[in-house]
């Protein structure tokens, strides 16, 4: 009689046990269905006003339209973009929390020695890439050179007397300026000397002041300079010359064979964001990149909307992994924290 009251307790208790894990499942599946009911906060890791945060609110109304909730951008700075890092992926996994970070994602694992987290694997979900910014190389406008060749001599004849601005202590040892000149000057086989500022903006300031050289800066501030003979345009970073300045020769077509550098975005999630959700943050954010709107204002500011097949978390993943495998060896080599 005992044994029988056993087992019929012990099937009434797993009969429970299994009702209720149904149930949560069904609240959790429900939720899912529903998701968003409130506001989604999309984290920029740089301050407001710079070219990421531009991107992130372009994207953010029509990405909130799309979900049926406001997505309000967060700037968290600090570090080259590790603080915001930590916080997304230290973030409930409910998909309320999103991300927009540039190529920084990939530099962070050689830039800093105990990363508390993991870009490639264990910290964030992938919803797709956004956006690239294309780069120039910039002189000053009375620098000696008046094209590439003659840059080349000039850096040769003048090796680190030559200066090369970049956006050093406030954002971060990897920001985009400095690694592009570093890989300029990996190329070029010579050591100019480094200035760094808090941002590009007091960089770009000095160098149509002529108190620097050199910068390598993105499109997004630099072409109404370039246009009106502020300042010298000796290269792009791209493959391709560019729509806004043709006239300029990329510095691949120039020599310096395979020089790309874009900075590019891409859209996380702390890491375990159930699959249904992450694929409708997907299909916002590739709403809102086919915008006509959104596309009109990303190519006013000369911004490139990436490929459909981009657009996606493998497209993401796999380009993330690659330009780890990219940065990694020539920031080692340059020890760039120091």
């Amino acid at each position: 009689m005992e044994t029988k009251l056993k087992i019929k307790k012990f099937l009434s208790s797993g009969l429970v046990a299994a009702l209720t894990a149904g149930a949560l499942l069904s609240t959790s599946a429900h939720a899912q269905k529903d998701w968003p009911t409130k506001s989604i906060t999309l984290i920029v890791p740089f301050a407001a006003g710079g070219p990421t945060d531009s991107v992130a609110r372009l994207i953010a109304l029509p990405m909130g339209q799309a979900l049926g909730q406001t997505v309000v951008v967060e700037n968290v700075n600090g570090a080259g973009g590790t603080i915001a890092s930590t916080k997304v992926a230290r973030a409930a996994p409910d998909g309320y929390t999103i991300y927009l970070h540039h190529m920084g994602m990939a530099t962070a694992n050689a830039l800093y020695d105990k990363l508390p987290y993991d870009p490639l694997l264990s910290n964030f979900e992938y919803i797709g890439q956004v956006a690239d910014v294309p780069m120039v190389l910039l002189g000053k406008k009375d620098l000696p050179a008046n094209n590439f060749k003659e840059l080349e001599a000039y850096i040769k004849a003048n090796g680190s007397k030559v200066t090369m601005a970049n956006a050093g202590p406030g954002p971060g040892p990897g920001a985009v300026s400095k690694l592009c000149g570093l890989l300029f000057q990996s190329r070029m086989g010579v050591k100019l000397t480094n200035i760094p500022y808090e941002g590009t903006g007091p960089a770009l300031t000095d160098l149509l002041g002529g108190q620097v050289d050199l910068l390598c800066d993105q499109t997004t501030q630099t072409i109404p300079y370039i246009k009106d003979g502020r300042v010298k345009a000796f290269g792009t970073t791209t493959l391709k010359r560019l729509p806004a300045i043709p006239n300029v020769p990329t510095l691949d077509e120039q020599g310096l064979k395979g020089f790309e550098v874009k900075v590019w975005h891409g859209m996380y999630t702390p890491k375990g964001v159930p699959k249904p959700i992450l694929d409708k943050l997907n299909a916002a954010l590739k709403k809102a990149l086919n915008s006509p709107d959104v596309k009109k204002r990303l190519e006013d500011a000369n911004i490139d909307i990436v490929s459909q097949d981009k657009m996606t978390p493998t497209g993401l993943k796999s380009h993330l992994e690659a330009e780890i495998n990219k940065w990694g060896p020539i920031i080692r080599k340059s020890n760039i924290p120091d």
